[in-house]
C-alpha cells in the first residue's frame, strides 16, 4: 500500500518555506535512454562555476559512523550537509531515512535517500511505485545505469506544486541490494536551481555502491 501522506506533508512544509523566498521576487513517456541526451543538456548548462562545484567530492555517507548510516554508500558534493531523518515519511514502497542540503553549498533544495524493506522488486519497480505516489508527476523517461557493480534505473520528470501552481524538474534513481531498495531523489527551488544541483545528483549516482 502506498503511503501518500508523510510526503504531503513534506512537500506542504517546503512549499510554504519556498513561498516565502519567492516573496518580493518578480504525456508520460517511458524509455531506456543509454545517451541520456536531456539529461547532458541539463548538465552543461550547470557546467560553470556552481556546477563545478557542486561537482567536487566532499565526503561519503552510508557507511557505519557517517551521518546517515544506510544499506549503500554515495559520494556528496563539497559543503553539502547530510542529517539523518527520524520522522516516519514514507513515498510508496520506500521511507525517508536521510536529507543531504545544499544551502551550505549556496543552492536551495536537497537530495533525500529513501530506503525500503528487503524484498523481490527490482530498481525499476521500485523507482517507478515511487513516482506513481507522488501527485503532480508528468513527462517520466527512465533509463539504466550500472554503478559499483550496482544495476541501477534513474528518472526524469516533472512535478507540478498545486500550491505554488509551479512545474520544475525533478530527478531520482533507485537500487535494490540484500538489505532493500534505495531510492536517491533530488528536487529543488526551481527547474533553475535543480539544473545547478545536478553536478551533485550524478555524484551520487555515480559513486553508489553496497555498503
Amino acid at each position: 500500500m502506498l503511503v501518500r501522506a508523510g510526503n504531503t506533508g513534506l512537500r506542504m512544509a517546503h512549499a510554504a518555506l519556498l513561498a516565502g523566498v519567492l516573496t518580493g521576487c518578480s504525456e508520460a513517456a517511458e524509455q531506456d535512454d543509454s545517451k541520456g541526451s536531456a539529461r547532458a543538456s541539463a548538465t552543461a548548462e550547470a557546467s560553470g562555476a556552481d556546477g563545478a562545484a557542486a561537482s567536487r567530492a566532499g565526503g561519503t555517507i552510508g557507511g557505519p559512523g557517517s551521518a546517515c548510516e544506510l544499506p549503500v554508500t554515495v559520494g556528496t558534493a563539497k559543503s553539502w550537509k547530510a542529517e539523518a531523518v527520524r520522522a516516519p515519511l514514507s513515498q510508496g514502497p520506500v521511507t525517508l531515512v536521510c536529507e543531504i542540503d545544499a544551502k551550505p553549498a549556496g543552492n536551495i533544495g536537497f537530495l533525500r535517500v529513501w530506503a525500503g524493506k528487503p524484498g523481490d522488486a527490482d530498481a525499476r519497480t521500485v523507482l517507478k511505485a515511487f513516482v506513481a505516489a507522488e501527485d503532480g508527476v508528468s513527462g517520466e523517461k527512465y533509463r539504466t545505469f550500472t554503478s559499483g557493480g550496482l544495476p541501477g534505473v534513474e528518472v526524469e520528470y516533472l512535478y507540478t506544486s498545486e500550491l505554488l501552481e509551479e512545474t520544475k524538474q525533478e530527478s531520482a534513481f533507485a537500487v535494490t541490494t540484500p538489505d532493500g531498495p534505495v531510492v536517491v531523489h533530488l528536487g529543488g527551488l526551481d527547474t533553475e536551481e535543480h539544473e545547478e544541483m545536478l553536478p551533485a545528483y550524478e555524484l551520487a549516482r555515480r559513486t553508489v555502491h553496497t555498503a
